[in-house]
């Protein structure tokens, strides 16, 4: 096929995540799918999924033949690799980008239907899959910056000549990631258009991971929320206003 870059998809369960159904993603060497999103499209090849992720969710054997199926076995060693989940953010779009980064060594990961702002009609929220859950949005020591946290998996990927994009048309995102098109992406990972990436600040990235190492917060078995009660709110703030510090260029959605 002529690509000359290692691009991985992952799909979020938002209701835009829809738009996957009609894409040709021949192109991508992996199509992460987290949680519901796997009933999207049967592109998919591998399903990420937490432990309380429901069983009658889950796709039937003959749905996953072929397929990989990611849990917590797998996905909490990579997230350790990185820091562990209180410093990446409990919430499974983190989690699948810090999986993928480990796991599949990328060269791009594109994110879409994870944009993580959530909107209801008339008190329903509207995702494909019934009544969702805004999981992001609850009260999680982890999750006090939405924003923070994905420049923290950039700066990362960076470190790893990985980037990290948002193919989402949606006008409002959490997810700092620079957006980019499909069609332009296609061009990217084939070698005919470069990718205009982000500039990071390398000193506030040392600082911020600097600050992590010296808090040292590590559930090594990934169950933070056991011990979220030894947790400083405000000294985990301070580092998620170390990661928005890296870059100038970025706005909180």
């Amino acid at each position: 096929m002529n690509l000359s870059l290692k691009t991985v998809l992952i799909v979020g369960s938002a209701p835009d995540a829809l738009c996957v159904a009609d894409w040709d993603t021949s192109f991508f060497a992996h199509h992460v799918v987290i949680n519901n999103a796997w009933q999207i499209s049967t592109a998919w090849d591998c399903l990420i999924y937490p432990e309380d992720f429901p069983e009658d969710r889950h796709p039937t054997p003959a749905q996953c033949l072929g397929k990989q199926l990611i849990t917590a076995q797998a996905f909490v060693p990579q997230q350790n690799r990185y820091g562990g989940f209180v410093f990446a953010g409990g919430t499974m779009a983190f989690t699948a980008g810090y999986w993928a980064l480990g796991a599949l060594q990328p060269d791009v990961i594109a994110f879409v239907g994870c944009d993580m702002v959530y909107e209801q009609l008339a008190g329903q929220s509207t995702h494909f899959y019934g009544q969702g859950v805004a999981d992001p949005l609850r009260q999680d020591v982890t999750l006090q910056s939405l924003e923070a946290k994905s420049v923290r998996l950039m700066a990362l990927a960076r470190q790893q000549g990985c980037a990290v994009v948002n193919l989402s048309a949606k006008p409002t995102s959490r997810l700092l990631f620079p957006r980019v098109g499909l069609q332009a992406l296609e061009a990217i990972t084939r070698g005919g258009a470069p990718l205009n990436d982000l500039a990071l600040d390398p000193q506030a990235v040392a600082c911020a991971l600097e600050a992590e190492l010296q808090l040292g917060y590590m559930v090594p078995s990934g169950r933070y929320w056991e011990a979220a009660h030894t947790f400083d709110k405000n000294k985990l703030q301070a580092i998620d206003n170390l990661w928005l510090a890296a870059t100038a260029s970025l706005v909180s959605a």
